[in-house]
């Protein structure tokens, strides 16, 4: 009877199978057709909105470009009338730039050469008008910029021509954009009836699908589920024939038994009680902890360790994880006091309904565990190196700062303090009564003065320099590149590429600051440079700095390789700097070809 009624599933399955690869056939090539010829002519109106932005626009233009010309008249200043023409240039080449492109079509402009025939003949009639005014422009531009000075009356008529030729292309070109409303309208129109269409065609195929392959398909799943409870039937007569699969349980205990025996001499295997006590030690635990292979009076935590700590929280393991099992690492002790790790798993098992009891499976990882806290070991330790190494760094900067400081004290009073010292006694020594000598002491004060005024700038100018603080980096770097060069005579230039204007957290512009101040005092140092080049470029995520030089380079590899004070802490610094700025340093020199020094700093 069997064979039959698998002869009979095949058969219903495959009929199904066929009925529904042809109903989800025709439904997905109904929605195939049905998206190609909506999106064919969708694509026909993708520009329409553009074209009818544009044309629209012609208008605007057109009164714009009357109504500048117009002013070219009554303006006498020659600024004014030079801008008036530049606003002219600018409107004529965007009018005449679309003009041309509503005819013949533009890709920049997203406008296609898909006039109708009325269209085509509207601007037939429109173009005459079109080219009166932009050669009447034109004819002003040209004479303006040949002549700046050129009297109104050279180019009146043409203003004339203009102004004459104005309203009739504001008509002509009214009525193009009418026309292209008119089309895209019809277009919309039309793709309405088109889904319409489409759809009553979508209700005919699920309809006719619906009759002749669903209708029929249900009748046949109806069939098989008939079947279906007929075989229940069956089942349960065979669920009552299981019944004496439940004989074969105490064979199942006794072959669990079997492999007890046998794990006992390949693995660390017990058998306790969920209270702790232990049932059965393995020979290789018996062997590992000294202990009797059946220990019911003990507990499995006291025979494991002696230690408290180790103690607890095994018991705490085994009676929470006793009902779910668990798996990991834990330590023991032995009688002898020697620590073991121990990989370990808790497994609930019940050897008969009424009673239950946990298996522990263990190996022992010791060696692997002690050389994994000799890597945590390690690890700290280098971590602690590091930490001493950055304390030194530390150290450096700020030794650094304090003889900054000092230099700039000692500048202030071996420089500008001696001079105004100087000055007060020159003061102090000065005889009214003596015209000529008084006179020429003022001469020498005065040139004194500019002496301080210079000294001071200076001065200030090493320390902070308040266009950071008010206007960015962008600001002071200018102006240091400028100074640097006013002081030092060599040719030091900056170059914003991007037009970069944003403003940064403070500590971060500061610190770009100072880096670059660094590499440019470092070519004006010890490269012996002439020529510095400091760019600037900027993306969405990104600002970059770099500074060029055509000094006599050097190895970057020994700047590498100086540690801690032995030199090169200005590369340090510069280090440190764009490292709490989260932002990358590179350095690239050759000996005898300059040095380049990149910043990467991040904006978000």
């Amino acid at each position: 009877m069997a064979k039959p009624s698998n002869s009979l599933d095949q058969r219903t399955f495959d009929k199904l199978r066929r009925l529904y690869i042809i109903a989800l056939s025709t439904i997905a090539l109904s929605v195939v057709i049905s998206q190609i010829l909506i999106r064919t002519h969708l694509s026909g109106q993708e520009s329409d909105s553009t074209v009818i932005n544009v044309a629209g626009r012609q208008r605007m233009l057109s009164q714009k470009l009357t109504k500048d010309i117009v002013s070219l008249s009554s303006e006498t200043n020659l600024e004014n009338k030079r801008l008036l023409k530049d606003k002219i240039k600018a409107t004529l080449h965007l009018w005449e730039l679309s003009h041309y492109a509503l005819q013949n079509g533009n890709d920049s402009l997203g406008l296609p050469k898909k006039n109708s025939p009325k269209i085509i003949a509207k601007f037939k009639l429109l173009n005459p008008v079109f080219d009166t005014i932009n050669t009447a422009s034109k004819s002003i531009i040209d004479k303006i910029e040949k002549e700046p000075l050129v009297p109104i009356a050279a180019y009146a008529s043409d203003i004339e021509k203009v102004k004459t030729n104005e309203d009739d292309f504001l008509v002509m070109m009214d009525n193009i954009v009418n026309e292209y409303d008119i089309e895209a309208d019809e277009k919309v129109e039309w793709l309405g009836q088109l889904e319409l269409w489409l759809t009553a065609l979508t209700l005919l195929i699920l309809l006719g699908e619906f009759l002749f392959i669903f209708w029929p398909a249900a009748k046949s799943v109806k069939s098989t589920l008939s079947n279906l409870l007929q075989a229940e039937k069956q089942a349960k007569k065979m669920a009552f024939d299981a019944d004496e699969l439940s004989n074969s349980k105490e064979k199942s205990i006794k072959e669990l038994r079997a492999l007890s025996r046998a794990m006992d001499d390949t693995l660390l295997f017990a058998r306790i009680l969920p209270s702790g006590s232990v049932v059965h030690m393995g020979n290789k635990f018996s062997r590992l902890f000294k202990v009797p292979k059946f220990n019911e009076s003990g507990m499995f935590w006291n025979i494991l360790s002696r230690v408290e700590s180790e103690q607890l929280a095994l018991e705490s393991l085994i009676s929470k994880f006793k009902k779910t099992g668990w798996q990991g690492e834990v330590k023991a002790t032995t009688k002898d006091n020697k620590d073991i790790w121990l990989e370990m798993a808790i497994i609930p098992y019940s050897p008969t309904e009424e009673k239950s009891e946990l298996l522990i499976i263990a190996s022992e990882i010791t060696e692997r565990k002690t050389g994994q806290l000799e890597i945590h070991r390690l690890t700290a330790q280098s971590f602690e190196e590091k930490m001493n190494q950055q304390k030194i760094i530390s150290s450096k900067i700020i030794e650094n700062q304090e003889k900054e400081q000092s230099r700039i004290a000692k500048d202030v009073h071996d420089g500008i303090g001696q001079m105004l010292t100087g000055l007060k006694y020159n003061l102090e020594s000065i005889d009214t009564k003596d015209l000529k000598k008084t006179n020429a002491k003022i001469e020498h004060l005065k040139a004194l003065t500019t002496d301080i005024i210079k000294g001071v700038r200076t001065a200030t100018f090493n320390l902070t320099p308040p266009e950071l603080a008010d206007h960015g980096i962008v600001p002071a770097i200018t102006k240091l590149t400028q100074e640097l060069a006013r002081l030092t005579g060599n040719k030091i230039i900056f170059f914003n590429k991007t037009n970069f204007n944003l403003r940064l957290d403070s500590l971060t512009e500061i610190n770009i600051y100072r880096i670059t101040q660094e590499a440019i005092n470092n070519a004006i140092k010890y490269a012996d440079s002439t020529h510095i080049l400091v760019s600037l470029s900027h993306s969405e995520n990104i600002l970059s700095i770099v500074i060029d030089d055509n000094g006599k380079g050097f190895d970057p590899e020994k700047i590498k390789n100086v540690k801690n004070a032995d030199g090169g802490m200005g590369m340090t610094f510069m280090r440190e700097r764009i490292k709490y700025i989260e932002g990358r340093l590179f350095l690239n020199s050759e000996i005898g070809r300059g040095t380049r020094v990149t910043l990467n700093i991040p904006l978000s």
